[in-house]
């Protein structure tokens, strides 16, 4: 194994455009940014063509959903970084600013309740690369799960937005069945029949969906499709459990929007170094809240 030879400096310099350095080497590993992990069967052939050509062969994952290719030598980064663009792919995801957004498969997935795929992409688009530039107080992680089983952790990251079906129900359309199928559907038995009508406590609902269409006598025929936000999650040596906000979003834009205020106040009021859970701890879930949702 050769020694390092290249300064501190320079090291530093690479490891914020996405090139890590292998320890006690002149290699490093080009970290591959996918969007939300979903790339192409051609992306896939192009990644691992360079990975034989300029690295070690070798291809590994992160937990950001990102690529890393190890083993390039120091004077073969350049080359590396033009033969991926040619599949539309470049290096980044480091940094004291937006990471890269990971998501879960919610688009194809029996539970999903919205398009995590669009949605990432969207919020890659709008804030990865829209804020590329912009210089945060510390790192910001962002996630897009497509429902309450939090496969992807939302609420561990520094926002987490969660797809919701928040049932519609009609009351007077309930029959109060000795067994009821919504009851039984339910995975945190949040319906229950009380002098034979159906009751669905708001405080133990997560807005799954599972109960939309179950309903024999159409109680509860349809849902409204919703975004719920958790923020100040973190998670490594120090962990924070991200909170909701106190409303679901029912619109796209508006949730969007939510979020970019959220970047915005953790850039004006968070302090050099400090996580956003660290802000929010400092100011107050409230005051933090009310000036997202304001």
């Amino acid at each position: 194994m050769a020694a390092l030879t290249i300064s501190a400096k320079e090291e530093k310099r690479l490891k914020g455009l996405g090139l890590l350095n292998n320890k006690g080497t002149d290699n490093f590993s080009a970290r591959i940014i996918t969007i939300n992990g979903k790339i192409t069967a051609e992306q896939m052939r192009g990644i691992s063509e360079a990975a034989e050509k300029y690295g070690n062969g070798m291809v590994t994952f992160t937990t950001r959903l990102s690529i890393e290719v190890q083993g390039i030598p120091y004077d073969k980064l350049d080359e590396f970084q033009k033969d991926i663009a040619n599949y539309g792919l470049k290096i980044g995801g480091t940094g004291s600013k937006i990471r890269p957004v990971t998501s879960c498969k919610g688009t194809v997935c029996h539970y999903g309740l919205i398009d995590t795929f669009a949605l990432s992409e969207e919020i890659h688009h709008r804030f990865f690369e829209g804020y590329g530039d912009v210089r945060l107080p510390h790192k910001f992680k962002i996630a897009v799960g497509g429902c309450p089983n939090n496969c992807v952790k939302p609420n561990l990251n520094d926002v987490g937005i969660i797809g919701q079906m928040v049932p519609v129900y009609e009351e007077d359309l309930c029959k109060g069945c000795k067994k009821c199928k919504v009851e039984d559907v339910c995975p945190v038995n949040a319906p229950k029949v009380v002098n034979g009508k159906m009751q669905i406590d708001e405080n133990i609902c997560i807005h799954c969906g599972r109960c939309v269409g179950n309903c024999r006598f159409d109680a509860i025929k349809t849902g409204n499709q919703g975004y719920k936000i958790y923020i100040g999650g973190r998670w490594g040596k120090q962990i924070s459990i991200g909170r909701e906000l106190d409303k679901v979003f029912f619109d796209k834009e508006e949730a969007l929007d939510a979020i970019e205020k959220t970047i915005l106040l953790y850039k004006e009021q968070g302090k050099t170094g400090e996580r956003f859970s660290q802000t929010i701890e400092r100011l107050g879930f409230d005051t933090v809240q009310k000036q997202i949702i304001s």
